[in-house]
């Protein structure tokens, strides 16, 4: 016996921009997402990095950092929100009045068990699809940071750096995290 195929709804921006503000959601290929808040420690780490990322771009005036809650919109089925992501001096018109059009130039996602696999898999080949520069994965459970570049519209693995390395950005020259401060609770 073969059973139907049900045809699931796709999605759109307008369908997304009518979801209630007091829930988190993501627009993933068509298919509408709501993610649980995140727990203690992913805020711990992700306010870590984000305040040794915006000080560093502060420092060296090379554009933009934000943090979530906030809207990239990659085009009308792809609406994602990175914990933490970059815009360059260079691209700086791709930062709207209320989200960010298009791919920023870097993105940070810090694993969780209910968004693991759409970081890994889902949102890490449309951020590849769309040009992100530039891509890291957090880990906190192994605290850890998978580092990724783009080739050829796909992430290549570049280095996986562990809390006793310092992290290091191949689009952000001279930035250098101690990570040991940013897993450190």
């Amino acid at each position: 016996m073969i059973t139907p195929v049900v045809n699931k709804k796709k999605y759109t921006y307008k369908d997304y921009l009518n979801t209630p503000d007091d829930r988190r959601y993501e627009l993933i290929e068509g298919e509408l997402i709501m993610t649980p808040s995140p727990v203690t420690y992913h805020q711990w780490i992700s306010k870590n990095l984000e305040y040794e990322l915006e000080s560093f771009v502060r420092k060296t005036k090379t554009g933009r950092v934000f943090y979530a809650p906030y809207d990239v919109h990659l085009d009308d089925e792809n609406v994602l929100q990175p914990d933490i992501l970059f815009v360059s001096n260079e691209r700086l018109d791709i930062i709207g009045e209320k989200n960010i059009k298009g791919a920023p130039d870097l993105v940070i996602e810090i694993i969780s068990e209910s968004t693991a696999y759409n970081d890994l898999v889902r949102k890490k080949k449309l951020y590849a699809r769309f040009g992100v520069r530039e891509y890291w994965i957090v880990d906190p459970g192994e605290k850890n940071v998978d580092a990724y570049q783009i080739k050829d519209m796909t992430f290549k693995h570049s280095r996986t750096f562990t809390q006793k390395d310092k992290l290091k950005s191949q689009i952000l020259e001279g930035l250098s995290i101690n990570l040991v401060d940013i897993f450190t609770y």
